[in-house]
């Protein structure tokens, strides 16, 4: 029998660390003991950060310690709520949830491990998705006698349509890493214990872009997502008109013309 215990988090240490490293910032979920489980410290640390994303970051990676994205909402901390206490408390999720969505600042999701329940919806709120062989993604709620409430129903039913959701969550079925990148639940699957190292890979790629592009990539396309097509394709040529006129369309052009890489603002 296996009687290995989990990686545990040192008194006083932080449940949510950060880490700049040059124009990237790296958020690790910090309780391993609890296979990183969400609990309302947690929530808040990330309402913090992402309300003032330190000057100079270009991009944001998140991930898990030791083996682990996210087990989803610490159950074991919920005491008995009232209806109004869970509509407030699942609001402030969906905050949290936008604002890692939409900040402005491109985030990477490296997945390991449980990506589940709350964690799921976490990554599906994130940008670009890194998976691990090892991850693993479930929608457990209906299992537990609860419904989503941190965005699931639109950010992951929007990734797998409400139909597979629908099945997901009536079932409690788990994808594993393979399933989930054939699904959409992650953009990319490393080789085992590659994630974090293809997130850096691509946090400096993206760091490399025009930051408005990003900006405009990450504000306009899920809004135009929403409207209407005549809508949509009016909003894709203001963001047209805003990226295509400024110093850095300048300098990309300038850049493919002279054969450099460019050096944007």
């Amino acid at each position: 029998m296996n009687t290995k215990k989990a990686p545990s988090r040192a008194a006083g240490e932080a449940v949510l660390t950060v880490e700049i490293d040059g124009s990237a910032a790296w958020l690790t979920f910090n309780r391993p003991e609890k296979r990183n489980a969400i609990n309302d410290v947690v929530l808040d640390a990330l309402r913090v950060f992402f309300s003032d994303i330190p000057e100079g970051v270009r991009v944001v990676g998140l991930k898990g310690a030791g083996g682990h994205f996210s087990s989803g909402l610490d159950l074991a901390e919920q005491s008995e709520r009232e209806a109004e206490e869970v509509l407030r408390h699942s609001r402030g999720w969906h905050a949290v949830m936008e604002l890692i969505q939409s900040s402005g600042v491109p985030v990477i999701s490296v997945l390991e491990g449980a990506v589940m329940g709350g964690g799921l919806e976490i990554a599906a709120a994130t940008h670009v998705r890194v998976a691990d062989p090892s991850a693993l993604y479930r929608l457990p709620e209906g299992k537990r006698g609860i419904f989503v409430g941190g965005g699931a129903t639109v950010r992951v039913g929007r990734i797998l349509g409400p139909d597979r959701m629908t099945e997901m969550m009536l079932t409690g079925r788990t994808y594993d890493a393979q399933e989930g990148q054939a699904l959409g639940l992650s953009h990319y699957l490393t080789e085992a214990g590659g994630a974090l190292a293809k997130a850096r890979e691509l946090a400096a790629e993206i760091a490399s872009n025009a930051s408005l592009v990003n900006y405009l990539i990450i504000q306009s396309i899920a809004r135009i997502n929403d409207m209407s097509r005549a809508d949509g394709l009016y909003a894709e040529s203001l963001s047209a008109a805003l990226s295509q006129t400024g110093a850095d369309a300048k300098e990309g052009l300038k850049a493919f013309l002279e054969k450099r890489k460019p050096r944007f603002s």
